[in-house]
């Protein structure tokens, strides 16, 4: 918000007495070049650069911006970088408070500074994916005029949150997940700089990581973590924050995980392993593991999906648009809530019947191919639509299946050198029962062969009848009992 007295007291209090001020406040950077991460919107002559009053722009004004990104990243320290560095009018509005009636009072106040006193003004609009389609609208105008230069932060997808209007005038800039490498280089300068810790404390590598895991990539999580075990310490007496002090300031056990180190590997490897054994319990104990320390969701959701894929597959053929879906939710809404989505899916894959079937088959004719086991396209099959191929034989004798009765037509469709080899081999689990059956139809069809008839259902016992001698148990065209128990139908 604009300066004003009470502004400006706080501001002489914070000077005097830095302890007053969080961390995260007193480490926020004055100058872009001091800004951590998001180098790809720091280049020489980028919007931001424009907007602070490098690099001049003529008649080509700096344009309004949309900020995207997670929490935490730099969102609002980019906007308070523009407020320290540029000379223009600077107002701060939340989407949280703020309305439609605030929006026209920022416009009309930023309309006669400029044409009374030639200061243009720039908003800062945060959480604007808040404000609804008539409040966005109001900023159109204004925008459209340049009657303000907008700096607007969302942390949702700007594409579903922010109507086309707005995102048309506007550019829309993505902001990265910061690195350990960042956070690490925050967290040493907020030990050593007189506007941080001033060196009055020291943070050993053990607490250091243990802070970068429970930051999750969080720069304003990192700093109020280090401030507290750094309260936590200096009360004590101690120069050193050391783990065991850290996790009683933070509240928060260190995780034994290296992102980058075999306890990545080994954490995912036995998630997924739980979930091939049906172990659902075991499954959330990891999947909790990865999320404690920091693991990456995205890196979550795509191990989900290859588990869905390498060891279900079409025993449950919902399990992959589950997968699938959880990877959705969780890139656009990202943690903490992405738990519950990922949470969701891996109770659903491990408890899900189980089958590798499609898995040894792709991989057993990848071996074939690899083996040279290809050789040429049957002539039949091959493509008949340019002039002369006709003379070459190609697509003559080919038997087009939706003339004929059942749609299957009898003829060879594989190379030569592996006709007749069967490389899938459905099992009995869940809804892959029914392929099963399928499958032994089909190829008994495409050999010219009577298709065995699948066994009939069971009839109930006649009058008297004890039952003994008819049929019993469920029809094989009928799945097995849901789950893993399926594997002993």
């Amino acid at each position: 918000m604009e300066p004003d007295l009470f502004t400006a007291a706080a501001e002489e209090r914070q000077e005097k007495d830095p302890a007053s001020t969080p961390l995260a406040v007193r480490m926020r950077p004055r100058t872009l070049d001091e800004v951590v991460g998001q180098q790809h919107l720091l280049r020489p002559g980028s919007p931001l650069r424009r907007l602070v009053g490098e690099g001049g722009g003529g008649p080509a004004g700096p344009s309004s911006v949309i900020l995207w990104g997670p929490p935490g990243i730099g969102k609002t320290t980019l906007a308070y970088v523009v407020s320290q560095a540029t000379q223009k009018r600077f107002v701060e509005l939340s989407a949280i408070t703020a309305g439609v009636k605030e929006v026209r009072a920022v416009i009309d106040g930023a309309r006669r500074s400029s044409g009374a006193y030639g200061r243009d003004t720039v908003l800062f609009l945060d959480e604007i994916h808040r404000f609804s389609k008539a409040q966005q609208d109001s900023l159109l105008p204004a925008v459209e005029n340049r009657w303000v230069t907008l700096i607007a932060a969302t942390t949702e997808n700007p594409y579903f949150s922010v109507i086309s209007p707005l995102l048309s005038r506007s550019l829309l800039l993505t902001l990265e997940p910061l690195t350990d490498d960042d956070l690490r280089g925050l967290l040493r300068r907020a030990l050593t700089d007189e506007r941080g810790l001033g060196g009055a404390v020291t943070l050993p590598e053990d607490a250091e990581g243990h802070l970068l895991r429970i930051a999750g990539g969080d720069a304003r999580r990192a700093l109020t973590a280090l401030e507290a075990g750094a309260g936590a310490a200096l009360a004590k007496g101690e120069p050193t924050i050391t783990l065991t002090t850290l996790e009683e300031a933070v509240d928060r056990a260190a995780v034994k995980y290296d992102r980058a180190g075999d306890q990545h590997y080994d954490v995912a490897s036995a998630l997924i392993k739980s979930i091939r054994g049906s172990d659902v319990d075991a499954a959330l104990h990891y999947l909790a593991r990865m999320i404690e320390a920091g693991e990456d969701p995205r890196f979550i959701a795509r191990r989900l999906m290859i588990s869905a894929s390498e060891d279900i597959g079409l025993a449950d053929p919902t399990a992959l648009q589950t997968a699938v879906a959880a990877a959705q939710a969780v890139a656009l809404i990202g943690f903490p809530e992405a738990a519950l989505t990922l949470g969701h899916a891996t109770v659903a894959l491990a408890l899900a019947p189980k089958s590798n079937a499609v898995t040894r088959a792709i991989g057993d004719a990848l071996a074939d191919v690899r083996a040279g086991l290809a050789g040429p396209v049957p002539p039949h099959l091959r493509d008949g639509h340019y002039k002369g191929a006709e003379k070459l034989g190609h697509a003559q004798g080919y038997l087009y299946p939706h003339d004929l009765p059942g749609g299957i037509a009898a003829q060879q469709y594989a190379p030569d050198k592996i006709h007749g080899k069967r490389y899938y081999e459905p099992t009995r689990y869940g809804a892959e029962a029914r392929y099963a059956d399928v499958v032994e139809r089909v190829r008994a069809r495409l050999r010219g062969e009577a298709p065995p008839q699948p066994p009939r259902p069971p009839q109930p016992a006649g009058p008297g009848a004890s039952g003994e001698s008819g049929e019993s148990g469920p029809s094989s065209e009928a799945p097995p009992s849901d789950g893993p128990a399926a594997a002993e139908s």
